[in-house]
């Protein structure tokens, strides 16, 4: 299975370290400085799980997860933010975000999370 994450950070250094992160753990990161090109990619590539940060210019990760959910029903929405709140995880939930991540991430916490989700579409395909 190709394990290709999509990171969509505003910040290039965190897109940068989620990257090398990802490919370490034996990922494909494939990354977007922002919503509006997150959108633009995935209509050329198919990406199923993706790493959203909640804190962008413009479009901000819950609104680029709710269009992305429209499209894209099965993807795997991954929250990334630099503040953890009660109300911010409930409209993660509410925007269809399956986890929630605090920077800085801790890397098994992230590896086994995105695993979880290559498991989930995997199980998902085969119906």
């Amino acid at each position: 299975m190709n394990k290709s994450v999509l990171i969509v950070d505003d910040e290039q250094s965190i897109r940068d370290l989620m990257a090398m992160a990802l490919s370490n753990l034996g990922f494909t990161p494939v990354t977007a400085a922002s919503g509006q090109e997150a959108l633009e990619m995935l209509k050329r590539q198919s990406i199923q799980v993706m790493l959203l940060d909640l804190n962008m210019p413009g479009m901000d990760g819950l609104e680029l997860a709710r269009r992305i959910r429209q499209a894209y029903p099965l993807a795997q929405l991954m929250a990334l933010t630099g503040f953890r709140s009660l109300f911010q995880l409930s409209a993660c939930r509410e925007a269809g975000f399956e986890d929630y991540f605090t920077k800085p991430v801790n890397l098994e916490e992230l590896g086994d999370g995105l695993n979880a989700a290559f498991a989930r579409l995997a199980r998902w395909r085969k119906y």
